[in-house]
């Protein structure tokens, strides 16, 4: 199984890479170092990366069963570095440190690569100093950046990379995939394709954990659930208190073992006191720590806020008759109902407050305050 394999639906940008592949000089010459991967979540822009860099190390292109493509799979090649960030930004002091490895001499393979998985996370001041690296490139060096959109990466530096669009997977592709990779129950794999809209993570989640199934359809029975003000303040404290615990569940135990890590890094743990510069070391970790846990929480509010725009975009669906296949074809009934209790405007109308809520927090809003006007906003 070629490196390409994964890339689902994608095969035009696999005949791009590809090409590039092929016509890659080992000594740089007629190679693009800076790469941009765009695409909407789940299309697969951070795999389609990895698999670049895998098949540009490889002396095959991309057999995906040399050590080469088989240490790049699995994140251990030595000249792919993977840049990803569980806060809310990527500063610059981690670009600088990445820009001056950058710099060096592969140690094993033909390039050295290095791929940031949130390249619309960067702050201006990150940005500035990953520029400058794009525009003058050792010539073994390049750079991979992924991000939804070419907009959500600074102008003067998408115009110095090479541009890839992926497009989200067809259910019928997702479903294939799991059928005949993850061994899922047909039936199963085209429901979880469906809901997941063309994420191939989320339909892989779905798929594996009954859990997950049963939290999505609580999250959709929600607007059928809204009679009162009370129920939308009910509702928006408990969708805010679970993306508060999934975050805590996993922000603990990392939180833990970077707290360890740090004592011994400093002594801290053997001297039993604190030299200089440990408290700076501990601020700046602990911050990135409160960064980390409230992306995970949003991350978490924004996937609820998708599988509810969802089920409007079914309820209208069936308002206007258009006979398109629902997204949500297992809560049909609870569809049903809400296209009769709403009408197209009303529906049109809760769209807008889904979305207001997902800018909202985008803008740091505080959670809770914009589920509750959410909420709502859903009540009609």
């Amino acid at each position: 199984m070629t490196v390409w394999a994964d890339l689902v639906g994608q095969e035009p940008v696999v005949e791009t890479l590809r090409s590039a592949v092929a016509s890659a000089d080992g000594d740089g010459r007629s190679m693009t170092h800076a790469w941009l991967f765009t695409g909407p979540p789940g299309s697969g822009r951070s795999n389609a990366a990895r698999a670049f860099a895998a098949a540009l190390q490889c002396e095959l292109g991309g057999c995906g069963e040399c050590h080469s493509c088989t240490t790049a799979r699995a994140g251990s090649h030595p000249d792919i570095t993977l840049i990803s960030t569980d806060g809310l930004s990527i500063g610059v002091k981690d670009i600088r440190q990445y820009v001056r490895s950058a710099a060096l001499r592969p140690a094993l393979g033909r390039w050295q690569i290095l791929i940031i998985e949130d390249a619309d996370r960067l702050t201006d001041e990150a940005a500035n100093a990953l520029l400058k690296a794009i525009e003058e490139p050792s010539r073994h060096t390049v750079w991979m950046l992924c991000a939804p959109a070419v907009d959500d990466v600074s102008v003067t530096i998408r115009s110095r990379a090479r541009s890839v669009l992926l497009r989200t997977p067809s259910t019928e592709a997702i479903t294939g995939l799991l059928v005949a990779r993850d061994g899922v129950e047909p039936e199963l794999a085209h429901a979880v394709a469906a809901a997941s809209q063309g994420h191939i993570g989320r339909a892989r989640g779905l798929a594996r954990d009954p859990g997950a199934r049963e939290r999505r359809r609580a999250i959709l029975s929600i607007p059928v659930a809204l009679h009162d003000l009370g129920d939308c303040l009910r509702a928006a404290h408990q969708v805010n208190e679970e993306a508060t615990a999934r975050a805590k569940d996993f922000c603990d135990p990392a939180d833990e073992r970077e707290l360890e890590d740090i004592r011994a890094t400093w002594g801290v743990e053997e001297r039993g006191r604190r030299p200089p510069g440990y408290a700076g070391a501990l601020s700046t970790l602990q911050k990135d720590q409160d960064r980390r846990r409230k992306r995970m929480a949003r991350d978490s509010i924004d996937g609820v806020l998708l599988d509810l725009l969802s089920f409007c975009r079914d309820v209208l669906a069936v308002q206007c008759a258009t006979g398109v296949d629902l997204v949500n074809a297992d809560v049909a009934d609870d569809i049903a109902e809400m296209a009769r209790v709403w009408t197209p405007e009303s529906t049109i109308h809760t769209i807008d407050a889904i979305v207001e809520c997902r800018t909202a927090l985008t803008a740091n809003a505080a959670p809770l305050l914009a589920l509750e006007r959410m909420m709502i906003g859903l009540r009609r």
